[in-house]
């Protein structure tokens, strides 16, 4: 009897348990009691409240990265590889010169403009139209700029560390071999707008680089930080800059002299070459920085961004490289600025390319490291050239002479 009582109670305790699990469910799930008209129109309203504030606070995100992928997907739009001989006016050129720049540019669309440091003479100028035109963000050239700006207001000195993170830290030598965005973005900020673009401008950006030289563009310099990055990227990136390569030879000239920037002339016919005098736009009051930023300039060749500009152990070359995307231009961009010197004579080389995924910086300095041992392998430093040429004719070889009837 006591074992069948057992049993019926355990019966009944099971189909509480049971009862009780079950009826829970009922009363925490949805309730079942139809709603009014009215309360459906409450709720619909609500879900579509909420639905509308979920986009607008998505929108902005969605659109910035959809202009992106266009930016992107466009940069590539600009030719990599284009004739950069073509309409080019080249009487009065060095025919050495231009000889040697046209086959180290070789299939690439950009431009290479030779410079006489001492003077402000062009030697040669490759693809005009690009060299004179409207301008480019100068990516990591601007640092030189930055360099410069930084060592005269006595925010850093040739060896001064900067930390960057808890393990790491760099000089002006390193930073300027490295190219470290982070070191000059510091700078610019301790700088300020105002000051980054008085030395800007100092140094001859927003301003014609060149002597009555027909189709030249100033370029371009800010009035205002730029939006994107602000005063950081101005100054790691060229952020807000427009530069020719005109202007960037300006600058590595005055450099690579010592301080005076000259307006650069060129002259197209032997008669202006005759009557050549230099022109001096003015006497920079950096001089005493100008060493300090050639350290990091042949550190950069010597182990740094530029090594392939290197083309023998006795004959050394300063120089900064520069690679970024200009999505005004839809192009990527690969800068090289840079000088040499040879018994007592240098040659300032800029290259600048555009085009695709392949342009960059290093491939820049790769072409004027072609262009210093083409130049040297034909002799050209220890004594002048033999001739003057009147016109070059591009051909398969790179040039043919065609020299004046006397």
């Amino acid at each position: 009897m006591k074992r069948l009582l057992t049993v019926l109670l355990a019966i009944g305790l099971f189909q509480s348990l049971v009862f009780g699990a079950s009826t829970r469910k009922k009363t925490t799930g949805k309730s079942t009691v139809k709603k009014t008209s009215v309360q459906k129109k409450i709720v619909q309203k609500k879900k579509v409240s909420s639905n509308i504030k979920r986009v607008k606070k998505a929108t902005p995100k969605r659109a910035k990265r959809r202009a992106y992928r266009r930016r992107a997907s466009s940069v590539w739009k600009t030719p990599t590889f284009a004739d950069s001989t073509s309409h080019d006016q080249i009487n009065g050129e060095d025919l050495e010169i231009r000889r040697a720049a046209v086959e180290a540019l070789g299939p690439y669309n950009g431009s290479i403009v030779v410079v006489d440091p001492s003077n402000g003479r062009i030697l040669s100028m490759v693809n005009q139209s690009l060299a004179l035109s409207t301008g480019f963000i100068p990516c990591s050239t601007v640092k030189l700029i930055t360099g410069l700006a930084g060592l005269n207001e006595g925010i850093i000195d040739r060896d001064t560390q900067m930390r960057l993170s808890k393990r790491s830290s760099l000089n002006l030598t390193s930073a300027l071999a490295h190219s470290n965005n982070t070191f000059f973005a510091n700078i610019g900020l301790k700088l300020g707008f105002e000051k980054v673009r008085h030395y800007a401008q100092m140094l001859g950006l927003g301003e014609k680089a060149g002597f009555n030289i027909e189709g030249e563009s100033p370029g371009e310099l800010t009035t205002q930080p730029p939006k994107r990055g602000g005063v950081g990227m101005m100054t790691s990136f060229g952020e807000g800059i427009s530069m020719t390569p005109l202007q960037l030879a300006a600058i590595l000239s005055a450099i690579a002299n010592g301080g005076r920037l000259y307006y650069l002339q060129y002259p197209t016919s032997p008669e202006e070459l005759v009557a050549f005098e230099p022109r001096l736009k003015r006497e920079l009051a950096l001089d005493p920085w100008m060493p300090e930023i050639k350290y990091g300039m042949r550190a950069a060749t010597m182990y740094g961004t530029a090594r392939r500009a290197n083309y023998g152990s006795d004959e050394p070359v300063w120089g900064k490289t520069g690679t970024c995307t200009d999505f005004g231009k839809a192009a990527h961009m690969g800068w090289f600025g840079s000088f040499n010197e040879v018994d007592g004579r240098q040659l300032v080389v800029v290259v600048m390319l555009t085009g695709g995924r392949p342009v960059s910086g290093p491939l820049a300095s790769s072409i004027a490291g072609t262009f210093y041992k083409l130049v040297a392998s034909r002799g050209y430093f220890p004594g002048q050239p033999s001739t003057v040429p009147v016109a070059l004719i591009s051909t398969e070889q790179c040039c043919t002479l065609e020299l004046s009837a006397n």
